[in-house]
């Protein structure tokens, strides 16, 4: 009986040992970027190498794309040939996702912003209309925040003013735990990632495997900082009241099937009653993701609000003045 203690207890302490020893290895891990697209090209950046796609005319209005968490430019895939016919479209990887640079840290909303910003100062990009899911919604607008020249409008798909009341799924939450999240990250099988994604989407909307496969580009390390980055600078101020303080027009659209956003009706309310240049639309069978579940219906309301005239909406923007490379000379919020 000793002796099979012992055995037990040697099991153990090896278990332990391996547990920690992949944590290690596991947050430490890094990529180096990619192309990942067809049409894409890297951008070695001060802040980063990352992934872009531009298509359509280069001297019409930009549109730019920014994706959601755990997601790369192929979400916008059903979008874009309805986008790309009258404006010069954009859509970036943001860092730690699809063909970007993968490091350990940087996955913070300002940090992001200010690497979309030095990527449209490097094409040349400047008053631009941003589209941002979820995450990137969060992006889109601190990029409106932290470099005002840049944009000109912002439309925020499914991403609340703050993330009260929301969830990512089980699935998710079991990668987010210490430990246990990086023992998942190692050994999760294709179908569990198909399960934790399917929460982006209305009931029974088949996710596409390039999907899948973008979630196993990451690293542990963008996966587990990225929404922690963006639930930081919500807490810090919510998306509602940033945007009032830019003073650009702004879009916000929801899916009615949501499975992420508790009342998304409730959630869009909260902006219009924050700031009054805000537009809001519900999308009719859609969950996390009108971009893929409804890529006709989301891109009328893209070009409707890109091509409607620019009006005056309020106080003055509260931005740092961008500098050559775009990234902001001040930066008023650390988040």
């Amino acid at each position: 009986m000793r002796r099979g203690w012992k055995i037990l207890i040697g099991v153990g302490v090896a278990l332990a040992v391996l547990l920690v020893l992949n944590t290690v290895i596991v947050d430490h891990e890094t990529k180096s970027a990619a192309v990942t697209e067809p049409g894409g090209r890297l951008l070695k950046l001060p802040g980063g190498e990352i992934e872009v796609v531009e298509k359509g005319p280069r001297d019409a209005s930009p549109i730019v794309l920014i994706h959601c968490f755990s997601c790369a430019i192929n979400w916008w895939n059903r979008m874009m040939p309805r986008l790309d016919r009258d404006h010069r479209v954009i859509a970036v990887d943001l860092l730690g996702h699809g063909g970007s640079e993968k490091p350990t840290s940087g996955y913070t909303i300002p940090n992001q912003a200010d690497l979309v910003a030095q990527a449209l100062a490097r094409l040349g990009v400047r008053d631009a209309v941003v589209a941002g899911h979820s995450l990137g919604g969060s992006v889109a607008v601190g990029l409106a925040e932290r470099s005002p020249q840049l944009v000109k409008k912002v439309m925020i798909i499914d991403t609340p003013p703050d993330h009260s009341g929301s969830s990512l799924g089980l699935v998710a939450k079991l990668g987010f735990a210490p430990v246990i999240g990086e023992l998942f990250w190692r050994v999760k099988p294709d179908f569990a990632v198909r399960k934790g994604l399917a929460v982006a989407f209305a009931p029974g909307f088949d996710v596409p495997d390039e999907f899948v496969e973008d979630v196993n580009r990451m690293t542990y390390s963008s996966y587990h900082d990225s929404p922690q980055g963006s639930d930081d600078y919500t807490k810090e101020e919510a998306l509602d009241e940033r945007m009032k303080e830019s003073a650009k027009p702004l879009l916000v659209i929801m899916g009615t099937e949501e499975q992420i956003v508790n009342e998304p009706a409730k959630r869009l309310a909260e902006y219009r009653q924050t700031y009054r240049g805000t537009e809001t639309k519900l999308v009719a069978g859609s969950g996390h993701s009108p971009n893929v579940e409804k890529p006709a219906e989301t891109a009328a309301l893209l070009l409707g609000f890109a091509n409607s005239p620019l009006r005056s909406v309020g106080s003055k923007a509260r931005g740092g003045v961008g500098s050559a490379d775009g990234t902001p000379e001040q930066k008023p919020k650390s988040g």
